[in-house]
């Protein structure tokens, strides 16, 4: 069928249609060459000239509506070009916007991004506000914990420092959390230190010790070594805090309070000790003063240690006080003995250690006693003079088998030293240096005693003939006879009299038991006998006839049965 109509459109334009005409396709075109089909010969040889005819009707028609209408035609045709123009605008416009969308759309898209994001972000808002309650608990964790720190609830804190930990350990990622595991942790440390603050500065009974203990061993900060060594440091630290407390300018006050803290808290300690560490009971029973003993438990042996350095320092106090004198040793011995034997109840006995001490303590102050004696005789005998002066009182006897027990029996002085100034000195210091003696003398200073009091009487005995050779050229016969009665009082009855008081104070009987000797035994040994032949030696030739016999060591009697009874009595203390 399209190619009838193409063979008739070549029959009609033998030139061929122009493509500007349009008529290809056109469905008006194939309607009149359908029509042009039904004419017959006539009417297509006519139709060439009605087309022309019509042509040219259709001219004119134009024509007139042109000129009739060219107003509409003027302003059609500058409607058209105000459009072409603004069509123009409008396709720069364009070009421009779809230069800009690129931009624009990247906008859009980091807009839509945010807009997402302050979604999500109001979505957690909304979701915090909701949860508000539990958030804020999770917040405050730090602030309670340091509360309950602050108010001593170590519980609470252990339970809050639990909890927190946990959570780090599941939600340890999130910043928040973080943070607070963090200052949880700080707090800890806080509550660590505070409570082993609390084993320092604060003197604790057995069951607030042991719950701090308990704290500590549940905070988990040491091992079992470490927490037996930071309650020992803590505690000895409470003691030495209350041992510089005691004010030292009087050595008796001071070394009274010094027992009595030291008994009281270390026992406490060694109390508190063994019910926190219960698992060293067995084999800290004995505890060892010899710090070298071998141990198979640190714990013990740092326990061990630790209890041998604070009786050694309490010895080393003891010492200093003691040397520094005190006004009743006999009051410290009882208080130290007592102090010793309580503590034999842990396996601590030390009072041997004390012994040494407290013997080596009584001899210098005796010695220092009878030091001071020796120089006021000294003095005294380089003030007095015989001139003019009358013995009042005389001797029965010279010799002393004559004596009667009861003369020999009495512990006063003998009256004759009345007479001799000096001598009467010195047989007053003598007593007062004894009587200290006697309140606390231990047997072990027997032999001490009795030689200190031998080199005093030489030594007195020297001072004698000293002034004797520098006064005897003035002397008148009544004088060298006085000086003579000086002589024989000096010899046969101050240094008898001394005798008796140092039997008196360490009885025969009772050395003999302590040594396991005899009587006989103890007086061939001169033990607590002076050797009277020694001490008149420089005054042999001055003394009066019979001198031989006097010169010989005479056996003391047994004193007075009250008497011994009561010197006894303190020497065994």
């Amino acid at each position: 069928m399209d190619l009838e109509y193409e063979r008739v459109l070549k029959l009609i334009f033998p030139d061929g249609v122009a493509d500007k005409d349009n008529l290809r396709g056109n469905p008006e075109v194939y309607n009149y060459l359908n029509t042009l089909g039904t004419y017959k010969v006539d009417q297509l040889k006519k139709e060439q000239a009605r087309l022309s005819d019509e042509a040219r009707s259709i001219l004119e028609k134009t024509q007139d509506l042109a000129i009739s209408n060219y107003k509409t035609f003027i302003a059609t045709a500058e409607n058209s070009r105000s459009i072409f123009q603004e069509f123009q605008k409008a396709e720069e416009q364009v070009e421009t916007l779809i230069e800009k969308l690129p931009t624009f759309s990247g906008k859009c898209d980091k807009f839509i991004k945010d807009s997402g994001e302050l979604n999500e972000d109001r979505r957690f808002n909304s979701i915090t506000l909701q949860k508000n309650a539990q958030l804020l608990e999770i917040l405050e964790l730090p602030q309670l914990m340091e509360r309950c720190i602050r108010e001593a609830r170590y519980e609470e804190a252990l339970e809050l420092a639990s909890y927190v930990q946990k959570l780090g350990h599941h939600q340890g990622h999130i910043p928040v959390v973080h943070n607070i595991v963090r200052a949880v942790e700080a707090l800890w440390h806080t509550m660590l230190v505070q409570l082993v603050a609390q084993l320092v500065r604060t003197d604790l009974q057995l069951p607030k010790c042991l719950q701090l203990v308990g704290y500590l061993r549940r905070m988990q900060a040491f091992g079992d070594n470490e927490l037996k060594l930071k309650f020992l440091q803590a505690r000895n630290a409470w003691l030495t805090r209350c041992l510089k407390a005691i004010s030292a300018v009087d050595a008796q006050q001071h070394l009274t309070k010094t027992i009595e803290t030291t008994r009281i808290n270390l026992f406490n300690i060694i109390t508190q000790y063994r019910a926190l560490f219960p698992e060293e009971d067995d084999s800290s029973k004995a505890v060892a003063l010899n710090p070298l003993q071998d141990v198979t438990c640190n714990g013990d042996r740092l326990f061990q240690s630790w209890l041998h350095n604070k009786i050694d320092d309490f010895l080393k106090t003891l010492e200093l006080d003691l040397e520094r004198g005190v006004s009743s040793l006999e009051t410290v011995l009882g208080q130290c003995m007592y102090f010793g034997l309580s503590f034999s109840r842990v396996g601590a006995d030390f009072r041997g250690l004390m012994a040494p001490i407290f013997v080596r303590a009584i001899r210098n102050k005796f010695e220092k006693s009878i030091d001071q004696v020796n120089q006021n005789f000294q003095l005294e005998l380089e003030k007095f003079t015989l001139i003019n002066k009358v013995t009042l009182h005389t001797r029965k006897q010279l010799d002393p088998a004559s004596i009667t027990s009861s003369e020999q029996e009495s512990y006063s002085p003998p009256e004759t030293l009345l007479d001799f100034y000096p001598l009467a000195i010195l047989c007053n210091g003598y007593l007062n240096a004894l009587n200290d003696l006697r309140l606390c003398a231990p047997l072990a200073l027997a032999t001490d005693v009795t030689h200190c009091l031998q080199e005093s009487l030489q030594l007195v005995a020297e001072l004698v003939l000293v002034f004797y050779r520098q006064e005897q050229q003035a002397f008148s016969n009544n004088e060298r006879e006085t000086f003579v009665k000086l002589c024989s009082c000096f010899a046969y009855d101050l240094v008898p009299y001394i005798q008796r008081c140092i039997q008196a104070i360490f009885p025969p009987q009772s050395l003999t038991v302590q040594l396991g000797i005899s009587l006989l035994q103890l007086e061939q040994q001169q033990i607590i006998y002076l050797q009277h032949s020694i001490i008149l030696q420089p005054l042999k030739h001055l003394l009066p006839t019979k001198v031989d016999v006097l010169l010989q060591p005479a056996s003391v009697p047994e004193p007075n049965t009250e008497e011994t009874s009561q010197t006894a009595v303190v020497a065994s203390s």
